[in-house]
This record gives C-alpha cells, sequence and structure tokens, in this order.
C-alpha cells in the first residue's frame, strides 16, 4: 500500500501525491482554558484515524491517549496501570476532525484554566502508524493483523478492562526481541518470556501473542499501537522516497560522545534503557524545545511529573546527539531504545506567507503570534537609536545573537522562547511603550534551513543541511567567540571569476566583500551539505557555531544581485504582488545591510529602513524604494546609495 493522499485531479479526480510527515504527525502546545477548545494542527483524524497523545506540562499530571478505534470519549493512560476510562460528557477529547481534534469545557489532566499542555498526533499511515483493537482468547501464537504496511518497529498494548501494566516491544532489544517485554508505565529494564509475543517476530501483516493478560487474556479487550520503523523503504516525501520514523538503538558511554545517524534531522524523540532499571521513557521535541548546547524541556511517558529542563541530547541535521550525562539516556555500557520523527515541513512551500511573517507588537509581553512556525527571529526596537538586532533561533532557544556585534552568545532564556506552533513567547524583551518589529522565518525545503555545528579546525570540513537545494546566501556566526558573522551570496564576485565561493563579507559590517579563502575553503555549497575552510569566524577547532541557510524559491523568495544604474530600476524577483522584505548590500565599497518591509512600508513615497549592521534608528525619510509586483524598485539617493552607477549589489526578497 501506498503513502499517498488523494486531491482533486483534472480528468479522473484522483491525482495523488506523496504523504510528508505533516501529514501524518503534529506536536501542538496549548494553554488549557476549561472552556470548549478545537486544536488545528493539519492532522486528519475524522478521515484517516489516529492517536491523540496528550500531556500537562506546567502541572503533575496524567498523559492521556485517545484513538479514533475506541472514541474520543475512551481514555488510557500511558503513566498507570488504569483500565480504560470513560470521559463525562464534554470534559475530555469530543471530536476527531478533518484537520485535528476538540475537547471539552474542563479536565484536569488536559484543559485546566491557564496550564500549558503539549499534545501529539499521530495519523495511521502505511510505514508510519496504524491502531488495533482486538479481543484476548489466551491461546499461544494467536495473531492480529494490522495495516501497517511494513514490519513493526515498536508495539504498545494496553488490556483496556483490567488495571495491568502496559506491554512494549521494540525491534531494538537485540538480538532477539520478540523474546522480551518492557512496560510504558513504569521504569524497568527489559525482562524475557514468551508470554508476550510468543517468541515470534512481528510480520508486515500480523502481531503474535502469547497467553500473558497484558497482551491476550481471554475475553479481555486491547488496543496494540504500531509504530513503523524505516530502514530506506519509507515512501514520504515530495519524491515518495523518505522515511520518517526510527525504531533503533545504541550504546551508552557515561559520557557525550554518541552521535546517533538517522539520516534525517528529528522533531521528536522517545528514548528509553532497555537494559538499565529505574529509567525513565523520555519525550523531547523541538516545539516545547530540545536545545543545542543548553538544557531540553522533557515530559516522561510513566511518570505524571510537570516539564523540567535537563541537558540531555541535541537535534542534528541527520539525526540526535547525546550530550548529558543522566542515566535516562547517557549510563555507560547501557542499551537505549529510541523512536524518533522527522522534522518537517517536508513539501516546498507555495507562499511567503507560508514561511515568512513581519510583525510589529506594542511592547506587552506574552505570546507573538506570527501566523506561522517560527525558526528563526530577528527583533529590534526600529524607532528607537542605540537598540541592538536581536537575533534568535529554535535550535538554540533562547540564545541570543546581534547582527551588528561579534559578541558571543548571550542567555536571553528568561525573556524569550521558542515554545510555541505560533511565533515566539517574550516577557520583557521589550519596554512596554515599544513597538519593535518582528522578522519570523520558517524552516522549509527549497527555502531557508537553520545548522548548529561544533568546529574541527579541518581545512575542508563538510557540514551537513536539510535546505534540499545548493544555498545561495548563507550566514555563519560563531556562538562561542566574539568573530564577525561570515557571509555566502552567490552574488558576490570579487575578482571577477565568477566563483562566490572565493569570496567572503560580514553582516556586523559595512565593508565591501573580500577575496578569501577562510570562509569557504573556495568550495562551492551544494544540496547537502557546504564546505569551510579553518578560519574563526566559520570553523574553528573549540568553536560552537550557528548558520542560516537561504535559497531562491520561484514566488517566494529570491537571492540575487544587481548593478546600479544612478536613477531608478525595477528589480524583477518573480513575484506577482511584490515583496514584503527586502536587503540590499552594496559589495563593491562600503554599504550598510539594509532592510525595509511593507509592516513598516515599502509605498510609492519615503520608506523606513533600517540596518542590520547598525543600532542606528530606522531612517524615515527618504524614497530609496518603491513597491513592484515583479519584485521591487530601486533609487539611487545619496542616504542609502543602492543605485549608484556601475555600483554592484546583492539582495534579499521574500514576497
Amino acid at each position: 500500500m501506498s503513502n499517498v493522499a488523494r486531491v482533486a485531479g483534472q480528468a479522473a479526480n484522483t491525482l495523488v501525491k506523496p504523504l510528508n510527515v505533516e501529514d501524518v504527525f503534529s506536536t501542538y502546545l496549548y494553554t488549557g482554558t476549561s472552556a470548549a477548545q478545537t486544536i488545528t494542527n493539519g492532522i486528519d483524524l475524522a478521515g484517516e484515524g489516529g492517536l491523540v497523545w496528550l500531556k500537562g506540562r506546567s502541572n503533575a499530571s496524567n498523559s492521556h491517549l485517545v484513538d479514533t478505534e475506541r472514541g474520543s470519549d475512551k481514555y488510557i493512560l500511558s503513566n498507570a496501570t488504569n483500565a480504560e476510562g470513560t470521559s463525562t460528557s464534554g470534559s475530555d477529547v469530543t471530536s476527531f476532525n478533518s484537520d485535528g481534534f476538540s475537547f471539552g469545557t474542563y479536565f484536569n489532566n488536559i484543559n485546566f484554566n491557564n496550564y500549558t499542555y503539549a499534545s501529539w498526533t499521530f495519523r495511521k499511515a502505511p510505514k508510519f502508524f496504524d491502531v488495533v483493537t482486538y479481543t484476548g482468547d489466551s491461546v499461544a501464537g494467536r495473531t492480529i493483523s494490522h495495516n501497517l504496511g511494513s514490519v513493526p518497529g515498536m508495539i504498545i498494548i494496553k488490556n483496556l478492562g483490567v488495571a495491568v501494566p502496559w506491554a512494549v516491544y521494540h525491534r531494538g532489544m537485540h538480538p532477539t526481541p520478540e523474546n522480551y517485554y518492557m512496560n510504558l508505565n513504569e521504569n524497568f529494564a527489559r525482562a524475557a518470556s514468551s508470554s508476550y509475543w510468543n517468541n515470534t517476530a512481528p510480520t508486515s501483516t500480523t502481531v503474535t501473542l502469547g497467553t500473558a493478560n497484558r497482551v491476550n487474556a481471554t475475553g479481555s479487550t486491547y488496543v496494540a499501537y504500531l509504530f513503523a520503523h524505516n530502514d530506506g523503504d519509507a515512501e514520504f516525501g515530495p519524491d515518495a522516497d523518505a522515511d520518517i520514523i526510527k525504531c533503533g538503538s545504541y550504546t551508552g558511554t557515561g559520557a557525550t560522545d554518541v552521535d546517533v545517524d538517522l539520516g534525517f534531522e528529528p522533531q521528536w524523540v522517545l528514548v528509553k534503557s532497555s537494559s538499565a532499571a529505574s529509567t525513565q521513557w523520555l519525550m523531547l521535541d523541538n516545539v516545547r524545545g530540545t536545545v543545542t548546547g543548553g538544557n531540553d524541556n522533557r515530559l516522561f511517558a510513566n511518570l505524571t511529573n510537570a516539564e523540567a529542563a535537563n541537558d540531555y541530547l541535541e537535534f542534528t541535521s541527520t539525526g540526535f546527539k547525546i550530550t548529558g550525562t543522566s542515566g535516562d539516556v547517557a549510563t555507560s555500557g547501557a542499551t537505549y531504545i529510541y523512536m524518533a520523527i522527522r522534522r518537517g515541513p517536508m513539501a516546498v512551500p507555495e507562499s511567503g506567507t507560508d514561511v515568512f511573517a513581519v510583525k510589529r507588537h506594542a511592547g506587552a509581553d506574552g505570546p507573538q503570534p506570527a501566523g506561522i512556525t517560527s525558526d528563526m527571529l530577528i527583533t529590534t526596537n526600529s524607532e528607537v537609536a542605540n537598540t541592538e538586532r536581536f537575533n534568535f533561533n529554535r535550535l538554540t532557544n533562547g540564545k541570543v545573537l546581534y547582527t551588528s556585534q561579534t559578541f558571543a552568545e548571550g542567555n536571553y532564556s528568561a525573556f524569550l522562547n521558542f515554545g510555541t506552533n505560533n511565533g515566539v513567547n517574550t516577557t520583557g524583551l521589550w519596554g512596554n511603550t515599544s513597538v519593535p518589529i518582528y522578522y519570523h522565518f520558517k524552516r522549509a525545503p527549497n527555502y531557508f534551513d537553520v545548522v548548529a555545528y561544533t568546529g574541527n579546525g579541518t581545512v575542508g570540513r563538510t557540514v551537513s543541511h536539510n535546505l534540499g537545494v545548493a544555498p545561495e546566501m548563507m550566514w555563519v556566526k560563531r556562538r562561542n567567540g566574539a568573530n564577525s558573522w561570515a557571509v555566502y551570496h552567490s552574488g558576490i564576485d570579487v575578482d571577477g571569476d565568477g566563483l562566490p565561493e572565493t569570496d567572503d563579507i560580514n553582516l556586523n559590517t559595512n565593508a565591501a566583500a573580500t577575496d578569501q579563502v577562510l570562509s569557504w575553503n573556495d568550495t562551492a555549497p551544494t544540496a547537502t551539505h557546504f564546505t569551510v575552510g579553518n578560519g574563526n569566524e566559520v570553523n574553528n577547532s573549540s568553536g560552537t557555531y550557528i548558520a542560516y541557510l537561504f535559497a531562491s524559491l520561484d514566488g517566494v523568495s529570491k537571492v540575487g544581485s544587481y548593478t546600479g544604474n544612478g536613477t531608478n530600476q525595477t528589480i524583477n524577483c518573480g513575484f506577482s504582488a511584490g515583496a514584503r522584505f527586502i536587503l540590499i548590500k552594496r559589495t563593491d565599497s562600503t554599504g550598510d545591510w539594509y532592510v525595509w518591509d511593507t509592516e513598516r512600508g515599502i509605498v510609492a513615497a519615503n520608506d523606513p529602513h533600517l540596518s542590520l549592521n547598525s543600532t542606528a534608528a530606522e531612517v524615515t525619510t527618504d524614497d530609496s524604494i518603491d513597491p513592484d509586483n515583479s519584485g521591487f524598485i530601486v533609487n539611487q539617493v545619496s542616504a542609502t546609495n543602492i543605485n549608484v552607477s556601475s555600483a554592484t549589489y546583492i539582495f534579499y526578497a521574500i514576497a
């Protein structure tokens, strides 16, 4: 069975397209109201079916699991042995929708007023996830059919009528996982028994059971959650060839040197030691915050504990790396099993509004909505002089860099975090009288990516990324050192050789571009990696770095260059309704990194502009830019000099 969605076609009305991870999985955060709520996460539960897993973050609470096979009013608790519960009318999940789910007026575990919660939604889909219900018969070797379409990597089963522990199968309990079981609600290590899986491995169509009352007691009803393991055989993504879920294992070393290669960057990871007792079922995701170089917001599947932050691991562009020494992830010699789900989106965006937002929020604290998931943010109080241009990103959640400075990374976690599906949250970042500007960038294929890496000082070192195309502009900043921002741009050509990879320019200064090898090792970036030299700005042996990668995408964004003509000219970006964001820098001489946006005004008159390399207040008294549906118009005025005759310029624009 193929992983496809059917959408309206021309002739047969059944145009088929592959599923993306964002079609089948969602992490969605919300705040309780004690009133009915609807969670819109884009997952079709009404038509396809699946599982919703809910857990309180700010309060100690049970984990509620509700699925479409048993019905919205039936719940079970991953942290307890309890039999299935039935919610009172309107108090728990009330409906499964075509784009999410709804829940009722009040339930302490999922919707208490002002408490915060996490929800994880798994949609039924071949080679990803399935839900099966059945009645036990106590017959050893009894088989249960499923529609996963591949051999399960992990199976979780609960007896619905009796207070007994959960049963877990995982392919990582080597060498014969079918001879062992674990308990989801407990911190125990694996145990050997033939009464769970009858010492028989599951297949792509069936699961074999023993006689244990946790999986197959006569007359008892059960629910089984089956998770796939993709190993180069999945059919997700635009080309129907991508893996999105992995179930595997690794061995702890007691140190922070384990690097797990998934072949993709994850967004959600479940980890448990299968060999060491007193270790928890740890759940991490990139929405609540799995931080590179910091503490990760964690919840446990087997405990009621509220969310807390500890350093466990970090997500990389190809998997995850153990960065903490907790026994929950790193005991020396212990075996750990995991389930990891790929980061999305996988679909190439079709509109600039899907991946970029520019907002002005009067300096009130709290949620700063953007209408998109924000992965990188630039914000400043543009109307006030001596104000830094703050740069934040989701990977290093709460850490700040300044585009106008060489400073090392600072800790602003008390002021800003990315723990939301919509924009960011702030606390005291700006004063109440401020009206700051926010530029929100969402990671998406062929448009924008973010990579965190550690330098090794080796010339020619390559860094993997998930942009999906060769980046045309890159900003790289050392996080733990006072170094300039290194910028690669496909439009720079200092020596006329047509090779931008031999050139470099700095975001934090107004200086012209230079010809040098230290940054990019004279090597052009590719669709899978970029190359760095051994310069301190990009690859110090003890340096930690963040890289922002940009590309041109038809109708969405444009990375380009032009030569000034001394009067005015139209810069055609291939847009249909003009640019909402414009960045311009002169490269053959000094010139600021000027920014214009439609929130402050791109009009046929004076347009406010600010500079990323300066802390000066925005300038509102010149008409350097005019709107044009295809992109924008540049005028030559002395205030910005963005169209000097024969001068060379680079730009970046978003529709």
